[in-house]
This record gives C-alpha cells, sequence and structure tokens, in this order.
C-alpha cells in the first residue's frame, strides 16, 4: 500500500531538510509535513513544494496530537545524530535520540493509521576495535564500545524500535543504519576532520574508512518512504579509503601522534570549536569500520551511486580543498597541537 501523508522528523538538519523538499515535490504523497524545534534552511524552505513544516519538538507528547490530526500514515525518524560535527551539549542530543525516540514511537503506538516507520540509525551500533570483524553484516553483533556516547544512544534506540516491532507488528519497519556521510554540502565530524590543514592521527594505525555520499543516504530515505522494506539495512558505499590515503586526496599534511596522546589533542580541537571527536569516533578512526552492503543492493533494491573514494573525492572538490603549500602555517599549526598534546598528557598525569 503506498504512502499518503508523510512526517518527517529532524528537517532542521542537513539530511531531514533535503529530504522534506525532495518528498513535498513528490507528486505520489498525499501530504509531506516536516517537524522539528527549528526549521529547515532557507534554501530549502524556498524549494520544499507541497510541504508543510512544523514546529514541534518529538521529545513533547504534542507530537502524538500532530501525527493522529494529520492522519500520518507514514513517519521517518531523521533526527537522530551520531556524532555532531561540532562541540555539542551532550544531554540535548542525547534527549533527542533516546527521549525523543521513546515519544516519537509512543505517538505512533496509539495511531491506528501509521502503518510504516522508516528509522535513520548508524553502523556506529557495531563499534569499533582490534578484535573486530573485517567486515560487519547485520547480523553482526552490536557493541558500541562504551556504556555513553551517541553510538550508545543508537543502541538505545534501535531496542525501543525492536520493543515497537513487537507490538505492532503490523506497522512496516525499516532500519538503516548509515556509514559515516561525506559530502561537499554535509557539515559532520569527518568533512571538518579532513578539511584540517593538519590531519592528526594515531601513531602505528591506519584505519579502513567506508563512506556515504550524502546523495546516496537521500535516495536511501526516500526509497524507503515510497516502498515497503522491512528490515535492517546497512547503507555503505563500496570500497574502503585507508586513513593515510583519505589524507593524502584530500592534500592534507598528516601528524601522527601516540595513542595515549589523542585524547588531549581531541580535547583541544573541542576547545577551539573546530571539530567534536566522541569516544566512539575516536576508535573508528583507530580501527575502522567496514559493513557488507549485500542487503542493500538485493533485498532493499538500491545500488549506491558513489563508491566510497568516489564520494570522498566529490567532497574534497564540492569544498575547494587543495594541496597544503603554506609550509609555516602547517609547520606552526602542527606545533600548537603537538604543544597542547603534550600539555594536555602532563596535566592529566
Amino acid at each position: 500500500m503506498p504512502s499518503n501523508i508523510v512526517l518527517v522528523t529532524g528537517v532542521g538538519g542537513e539530511l531531514g531538510g533535503r529530504l522534506l523538499a525532495r518528498l513535498g515535490n513528490n507528486s505520489d504523497f498525499e501530504r509531506v509535513l516536516g517537524v522539528d524545534t527549528t526549521p529547515p534552511r532557507k534554501e530549502i524552505l524556498q524549494r520544499m513544494g507541497r510541504a508543510e513544516f512544523v514546529r514541534v519538538d518529538i521529545r513533547n507528547p504534542l507530537i502524538a496530537k500532530v501525527i493522529s490530526s494529520a492522519n500520518v500514515d507514514t513517519v521517518i525518524h531523521a533526527s537522530t545524530t551520531a556524532h555532531p560535527a561540532g562541540p555539542a551539549k551532550r544531554t540535548a542530543i542525547k534527549e533527542v535520540n533516546v527521549i525523543g525516540t521513546m515519544r516519537l514511537l509512543a505517538a505512533c503506538q496509539r495511531s491506528p493509521l501509521v502503518r510504516k516507520l522508516v528509522v535513520k540509525s548508524t553502523t556506529a551500533v557495531y563499534g569499533a576495535g582490534s578484535r573486530a570483524p573485517a567486515v560487519y553484516t547485520e547480523d553482526s553483533d552490536i557493541n558500541p564500545g562504551s556504556s555513553s556516547g551517541y553510538a550508545k544512544d543508537a543502541v538505545e534506540m534501535e531496542g525501543y524500535v525492536r520493543g515497537f516491532s513487537r507490538r505492532r507488528p503490523d506497522i512496516t519497519v525499516t532500519m538503516a543504519r548509515f556509514s559515516n556521510l561525506i559530502g561537499p554540502e554535509v557539515d559532520t565530524v569527518l568533512a571538518r576532520y579532513f578539511s584540517l590543514p593538519v590531519v592528526p592521527t594515531v601513531l602505528g594505525y591506519d584505519a579502513r574508512l567506508q563512506l556515504l555520499h550524502s546523495t546516496d543516504a537521500l535516495a536511501v530515505m526516500e526509497r524507503a518512504a515510497l516502498h515497503d522494506l522491512p528490515g535492517v539495512f546497512n547503507i555503505g558505499a563500496d570500497g574502503v579509503l585507508t586513513l593515510s590515503q583519505a589524507i593524502r586526496r584530500a592534500g592534507r599534511v598528516e601528524l601522527p601522534v601516540p595513542r595515549s596522546a589523542v585524547p588531549s589533542m581531541s580535547k583541544v580541537l573541542r576547545g577551539a570549536r573546530v571539530v567534536d571527536f566522541s569516544a566512539d569516533q575516536v576508535r573508528m578512526l583507530n580501527f575502522g569500520r567496514v559493513v557488507d552492503n549485500t542487503r542493500l543492493k538485493q533485498d532493499f533494491g538500491y545500488t549506491p551511486r558513489w563508491s566510497t573514494r568516489e564520494a570522498f573525492d566529490d567532497y574534497v572538490r564540492g569544498r575547494g580543498l587543495r594541496p597544503v603549500v603554506d609550509g609555516h602555517s602547517v609547520a606552526g599549526f602542527a606545533r600548537r597541537l603537538a604543544t597542547a598534546a603534550v600539555t594536555g598528557q602532563a596535566a592529566s598525569r
């Protein structure tokens, strides 16, 4: 049965906003609603077609009234955050990820008209480590690697979704576990990381990275809205890049630092409001994470247009990144990072 009235959460963000505009211009839908605490960006508002924006917090029980009064039959939960690009308030993000999901699921459960739920999750639920498998499948164990953090939020959220599926087996539930997104317009941890003139890495490690172009992520969410595709799917592009290869392709300078200095380095970058590395993100940059996308191609029916390499190169071109040639600036930046890391290590002893 086709979707008629669709509600999209997280439309103030990049992916949610673009999805709202895409669905709002699709004549297959009778009505498209976007909800968030902040409106979509101006350029999204200008091209969102027949879509409507409703300012509502999914942590508020009011979301149930929006769903029931609009006769929503399809809910796309795109507001979850795996890794904020810059420094952010951990408590607020956790509330949206966990409490917001609980409220949204409760609203869906009470509505007799909701028949499809699409949830944006992350491959970070698999964790990363020295004993991790070379390639994760959808049946691999979930292990975020820590008892706190954004990956742990995703694990909790998925647990609530599984419980919801048991209570409402009549609703089609699609769980999309996205690899790290990259693209010219997307502000992510990795997008900021690879734009640094000097990129700190962990000495002795060269992680394998699997990336997903933002346009492929958007196409996956749209396909899930248009078709009934129940199940859990790893959403990752073909191929991998090692961390060192990515740094060279971006024209950056690599700065290997001892593993013990990484927390201090992360704190320096976070304090400078440049990029925010959570502990699980640091582990991913140490050990890498690659997922199998066979089920995405065969069962979901979508083959990513961009490979990992192509997606990264498009990011480099779109951001206008040029090889770092100013040796004095690079050396100064490297010295400041190294000094701050050493100082941080000494202070923690």
